[in-house]
């Protein structure tokens, strides 16, 4: 009698699939669920990872949702200084899955943030969105009736959206701890101030990240009947950890964590798809090419690989040429020099600095 890996495909092996196999097309890496093609509208949100994935589709001509993004000739720069443009709606990176179900749920009425607006010299800015307004606002108010707006706009995305690709980045957040409001960076890093009586560091749990995701999947069902869900993780470590161990070891667990909820939840649901874009990137068959110099950072090589991997996956009979690959890699390059990706987590590193 023969061995149950002898009638495998070489997918299943190491040496053939990844030691011996091209490391930017890792052929049978993705087997999507349920087709997405360029008419799907498509809500994008997560890490800053997540802007990758939105603008390569943007670069492509998907339908990709962009709600709050001004008509008219705005310089690109200007409209990513500002929050437009990243994601199909202004709210920034989102870096866990409690942080996009209390959006959510706070988009419902369900849900109030505790300490919502944060000062920020003379100014004031959302605290759950805290780099979409460079110079701040005038006053509290300003701020939140800038945020009433972006609301509407959340809820208006959902219920558009066919398929919403969310990218996972984090575990470790800081909450408020009265009210378990969750904020996107640390208190005092861009605007407001740490206060240990006020703010907590908190690292969720895999049951903990599983049931927000169930919740926020049973919600986005629920206002737009048929919608699909599509999982990413981040390749991207942390810039920094609060829980006492070394930087690599907590890059380990979030990212492990992330990972088997995002298998799980693709396990259990039909409408629930991974899209192995950490796998490519991190791939140790790459020897660190998809990385920049600061071992952190995702190379414009490595983000083309990536999402050359979807459009071929979701449109195999659609042009995949040089030319529009080179287009991606040309956007990237011009409006990602230097990781020019707005990233709230990377600005504690330059705080400290």
């Amino acid at each position: 009698m023969g061995s149950p890996y002898d009638t495998l495909p070489a997918s299943a092996f190491w040496r053939s699939s990844v030691a011996e196999a091209e490391p930017s097309a890792l052929e049978g890496l993705y087997l999507p669920k349920f087709p997405i093609t360029r008419e799907t509208k498509i809500m994008t949100a997560g890490s800053c990872f997540a802007q990758h994935v939105h603008r390569a589709l943007v670069a492509r001509d998907w339908a990709v949702l962009d709600m709050e993004t001004p008509k008219g000739p705005i310089p690109r720069e200007v409209l990513t200084r500002f929050g437009y443009g990243m994601y199909s709606a202004r709210y920034g990176n989102i870096y866990t899955p409690r942080q996009m179900l209390q959006l959510l749920n706070e988009a419902l009425g369900e849900f109030a943030p505790a300490e919502p607006v944060w000062a920020c010299g003379d100014r004031y800015v959302d605290a759950q969105r805290p780099n979409v307004e460079p110079e701040g606002l005038e006053r509290p108010e300003h701020v939140q009736q800038a945020r009433r707006v972006h609301l509407r706009r959340v809820i208006r995305a959902i219920k558009e959206a066919e398929v919403f690709v969310f990218t996972l980045g984090l575990t470790e957040v800081w909450r408020h701890r009265d009210s378990g409001t969750v904020y996107p960076t640390a208190p005092g890093t861009l605007a407001g101030s740490y206060d240990p009586a006020t703010y907590e560091f908190h690292n969720f749990t895999l049951p903990e990240v599983r049931e927000d995701l169930e919740q926020l999947r049973t919600l986005m069902v629920l206002l737009s009947p048929g919608i699909r869900m599509v999982l990413t993780v981040s390749p991207v470590p942390l810039t920094a950890t609060a829980t006492g161990q070394h930087v690599m070891v907590s890059t380990g667990y979030s990212k492990a964590v992330l990972r088997a909820v995002a298998g799980e939840m693709t396990d259990s649901y039909g409408d629930v798809d991974y899209f192995p874009s950490y796998e490519l990137i991190t791939n140790p068959a790459a020897q660190g090419k998809f990385y920049k110099d600061n071992l952190r950072s995702v190379t414009d090589e490595g983000v083309a690989a990536a999402m050359r991997m979807f459009f071929q996956a979701h449109d195999p009979k659609g042009e995949v040429s040089a030319t529009s690959d080179s287009s991606i890699l040309a956007n990237l390059a011009n409006e990602d020099e230097d990781d020019d990706l707005i990233c709230e987590e990377a600005l504690i590193e330059a705080a400290r600095s």
